[in-house]
């Protein structure tokens, strides 16, 4: 793996090169990750111009959620506890003789970037902008085999959880339950807080899970993830509780259906991220539920779980092959119950068998 991270610190050189900048600070902590291999806590690194440097405020613990740093790269413990390593790296690229510096100008607050400033005034600052998120977007086959992973402990969470008893249960109870068991089958952690919603909870689109007990008829929708070697997927589905569908919920579900397949459809390298959005947003705007949609039917995930590519209206750019994306258009009638169907899914060229579909538990309306 050492050669994968050195060839991404390589590109990165490069870009920084072109732009007229010797040296580069990288310290938002999934770039970190990405260009080094692990991110301890607080760590930054430093591309500069004669050595890459990684720049830790207190020796690493090994914790494997923070990754393992590519064991070429020097790493350096600051002297001086709870000092910044942001401002030790910018007095380092001077020390080294770097005229310029491009840093992570959306990471990095005002008092931070000050700070850069008084220990290297003669250093000319850079905004590196999003170039390692852009790196990040199109992934290779080891890093989608760690998705496949995520997306494997994730269906496997789910599937278990639908074999037990429901009725009764709190939405937190199920949430707690659903992150245990993603641990329990070699997750990291969760890629993020799980959602469980029940009955008119399910009308909300940011529902965090409460105490409501579960309920016969309910509609019961729960959106959850595993973070894999830090890789996160993401899996969103919505059954019926206990008793058959009314027409009302079986209408519902079935039209998000239809829009999560458009949008799984128009996956295809060279497409539009809007007109991925529009293939499902448009059903959905047909048929009277526009207000109130999502702002986007889905994003990049990755070392992140939402990052490049935004699936939106407005958004600009063109689909490549071997990008992870979400599909999760959702319809949300508040007081009532809502629909949401979530995949993760890797852009295929037809050639190779279309959108790779990462997360596998079944899309029938069930009544569990």
């Amino acid at each position: 793996m050492s050669e994968v991270f050195a060839v991404r610190r390589g590109l990165l050189r490069d870009r920084c090169a072109a732009a007229g900048s010797a040296a580069a600070l990288v310290s938002r902590p999934a770039n970190v990750r990405y260009l080094a291999g692990g991110a301890p806590l607080g760590a930054v690194l430093l591309l500069g111009p004669a050595e890459d440097v990684l720049l830790c405020p207190r020796a690493p613990t090994g914790d494997p959620a923070e990754g393992r740093p590519d064991e070429v790269l020097r790493q350096a413990v600051l002297p001086v506890p709870d000092a910044d390593p942001v401002v030790a790296a910018a007095d380092l690229a001077a020390s080294l003789g770097a005229e310029s510096l491009a840093v992570e100008e959306h990471d990095l607050t005002v008092a931070r970037h000050r700070a850069m400033g008084s220990v290297a005034p003669r250093l000319r600052m850079a905004d590196l902008g999003s170039a390692v998120e852009q790196l990040r977007i199109v992934k290779d086959e080891e890093e989608i085999a760690c998705l496949r992973i995520a997306a494997e402990i994730t269906d496997q969470a789910l599937g278990e959880l639908l074999e037990s008893i429901l009725v009764g249960r709190t939405e937190r109870h199920l949430a707690l339950e659903l992150e245990r068991r993603l641990v329990d089958h070699g997750a990291d952690g969760p890629a993020f807080a799980t959602s469980v919603a029940t009955g008119p909870n399910s009308g909300q689109r940011r529902h965090r899970p409460s105490d409501r007990r579960v309920e016969e008829g309910d509609f019961l929708s729960v959106c959850l993830g595993a973070n894999y070697r830090g890789y996160r997927c993401e899996i969103g589905r919505t059954f019926v509780i206990g008793t058959t569908p009314a027409d009302w919920q079986i209408e519902l579900y079935d039209l998000v259906f239809a829009a999560q397949r458009a949008g799984r459809e128009a996956l295809v390298p060279g497409a539009a991220y809007r007109d991925v959005d529009h293939a499902a947003r448009h059903l959905l705007d047909s048929a009277g539920y526009g207000e109130g949609l999502a702002a986007w039917t889905g994003h990049g995930v990755g070392l992140e779980i939402d990052e490049d590519p935004q699936l939106a209206p407005t958004a600009m750019g063109k689909l490549d092959a071997c990008v992870p994306v979400t599909v999760e258009p959702g319809v949300h009638l508040p007081g009532r119950g809502g629909v949401r169907i979530d995949d993760t899914l890797v852009v295929r060229p037809e050639a190779d068998g279309g959108p790779e579909l990462l997360t596998i538990t079944t899309k029938e309306l069930l009544a569990l």
